[in-house]
């Protein structure tokens, strides 16, 4: 690769560079090239070439772009934090819907926080005991251009059962006397001056989430990246303050290629996890419609299979997440930047 040119954004974007020197691989001429830049810490970053820039701007509460790669597809960066890329979104939203749907016995009904790009919802719809699936997101631009260019979750966002709330989540679900089967936090990354961070704390959970689960409820979150460098970013930070509210908690990782790490989340519930490998795999092929890319049964047990240092570290973590001592990604929100 040669040498990048940065290309500086005002409004805090990660580096869009432009390479305008030979390519070194056995395949390519010397080419105009675009490449996106997303910076992972201080001294590491991740970066990808583009075909184009199918959106850029900033909402009311974060910065939001809609990039076409080459390798990923099309793919949603919010905050400057890679958040699903048309290639591989598949593995994040299998594992982060359907284990929650298969250990409950019977899940009709699904409060979704966030999820604005309709990829969770079109998981959840998969699943034939659905009746009625609520997805709160508190950004009405984010679901605007995902319907516009995510034509893949068009069936989604049309099916009836689907009801959509454009509002911040913690007030919507305060407010709903409904209880839920089911609870996903599909969230944006807790990033410094964010909407979301306040969505992974133990008072939320306690006091507004836990209450809307109905017997037999399960809370599941994605809760960041999980790898052996990363975990604990806000990874153990959030099991552990699961575990400060729900009597059964277990945390599950897998590879994203797009996001270059593991990724972590977690699920919750006052119920055992007691499903087999086999009563699972048959609650797959008589419940879901289609067939799964990623998750069966023997890939989660694998994913909830955790390393010796990341076990280590959920086991050893003390630290609970409150608005007061929150832990953060690497990176800021539109609202830290405006102070």
């Amino acid at each position: 690769m040669g040498e990048a040119v940065e290309i500086m954004f005002g409004n805090g974007f990660p580096e869009i560079h432009k390479d305008t020197s030979p390519i070194q691989t056995l395949h390519s001429n010397q080419q105009d090239c675009h490449w996106y830049e997303e910076t992972i810490d201080d001294d590491l970053k991740w970066s990808f070439a583009l075909n184009s820039v199918l959106h850029q701007g900033t909402s009311e509460y974060q910065d939001i772009a809609l990039l076409d790669t080459k390798r990923f597809g099309k793919v949603l960066v919010i905050d400057g934090k890679m958040q699903s890329a048309e290639r591989d979104e598949f593995i994040y939203h299998e594992c982060l819907i359907h284990p929650a749907l298969l250990f409950h016995p019977n899940p009709k009904t699904v409060f979704i926080m966030g999820g604005g790009e309709g990829s969770a919802a079109r998981e959840i719809l998969k699943h034939t005991t659905i009746e009625k699936v609520v997805m709160c997101d508190i950004d009405q631009e984010v679901v605007d251009f995902c319907r516009r260019f995510l034509t893949v979750n068009s069936d989604a966002f049309c099916n009836k059962k689907l009801e959509l709330v454009i509002k911040d989540a913690k007030a919507e679900l305060e407010k709903r006397e409904e209880k839920f089967d089911i609870i996903v936090g599909d969230l944006a990354d807790p990033v410094e001056g964010g909407p979301c961070y306040q969505l992974y704390t133990k008072s939320f959970y306690q006091n507004i989430l836990k209450p809307k689960l109905s017997p037999n409820g399960i809370f599941v979150t994605q809760a960041g990246p999980a790898g052996i460098f990363t975990h604990k970013e806000v990874f153990t930070s959030i099991y552990n303050t699961m575990k400060q509210v729900f009597k059964y908690v277990k945390a599950y990782t897998a590879h994203v290629p797009s996001f270059a790490d593991t990724w972590g989340w977690v699920m919750a519930s006052d119920h055992e996890f007691d499903v087999e490998v086999d009563e699972m795999d048959r609650r797959i092929e008589e419940r879901v419609n289609g067939e799964l890319m990623y998750l069966n049964a023997p890939s989660f047990v694998s994913a909830a299979t955790l390393n010796k240092t990341i076990s280590l570290a959920l086991e050893k973590e003390t630290e609970v997440y409150s608005e007061e001592n929150a832990r953060f990604i690497h990176g800021h929100g539109v609202a830290y930047r405006h102070i």
